[in-house]
């Protein structure tokens, strides 16, 4: 079964005054939520079962998505306590069986990229992007096609490809998820659990192919809605 887990839960600081009464994944462009796009592509994609995850301003997030007609099952799962986005997979353990992709749900891909995902083989996966700013996000070192570790918005990055947010998972990395402690920042970090599996040899780095878009701070709003007109 082709199944997402979109993560809608963050305050999203760096947007504000946008996100003051909604989650960062419903702000409008092009008089739709965001996240409306990134369900249509999913549709498209073919998934079967699309499972939410919300917090701040939860209530918005899910009756916008549980009154939506797209063509696959929905799930809400509430996160109701903010402790990062390795804890909002955590408690989505239950819910799923099986391979599984992780989005942000601030963060837009092409339907041929969730399509062309590699779903029955045994490794996870980060999906990447080469970036004229790499020190902004978290920069991916490689052998091959094997992540060798994430480093977090390193002032020198080894490399100039990024982590662009989406994943694909065997239900390993709960196992990871559980081992791992909170970080600085008193949140259980998903890359830690990635880290860990990593170690292993059980992730690799695929490109996205098509596009990537990524709805981060308010100064991006203009450029991201030229970019869904495009794509839309």
């Amino acid at each position: 079964m082709r199944q997402a887990v979109i993560l809608a839960g963050g305050k999203g600081i760096r947007m504000l005054p946008l996100t003051k009464y909604v989650p960062k994944p419903m702000i409008k462009i092009n008089n739709k939520p965001f996240l409306w796009y990134l369900l249509k592509n999913l549709e498209k994609a073919k998934y079967e079962r699309v499972l939410l995850v919300v917090g701040h301003k939860k209530n918005v997030a899910e009756e916008f998505f549980m009154n939506t007609n797209f063509k696959f099952e929905k799930e809400v799962i509430h996160q109701s306590k903010r402790l990062g986005t390795g804890h909002a997979i955590k408690i989505v353990e239950k819910s799923i069986k099986n391979n599984f992709v992780v989005i942000m749900g601030d963060n837009l891909y092409s339907e041929k990229d969730l399509k062309d995902i590699k779903w029955d083989n045994n490794f996870s996966y980060v999906f990447a992007v080469k970036h004229k700013h790499p020190e902004r996000f978290g920069v991916l070192r490689t052998k091959g096609d094997y992540l060798i570790e994430i480093q977090e918005k390193p002032e020198i990055p080894p490399t100039n490809l990024i982590n662009s947010g989406l994943y694909k998972f065997t239900p390993e990395i709960f196992c990871a998820l559980k081992k791992i402690k909170k970080s600085k920042r008193g949140e259980y970090e998903l890359t830690a659990a990635i880290s860990l599996l990593a170690e292993d040899k059980k992730v690799k780095v695929e490109q996205i192919h098509d596009y990537w878009i990524d709805l981060g701070r308010l100064e991006d709003v203009p450029k991201v809605s030229e970019s869904v007109k495009k794509n839309f």
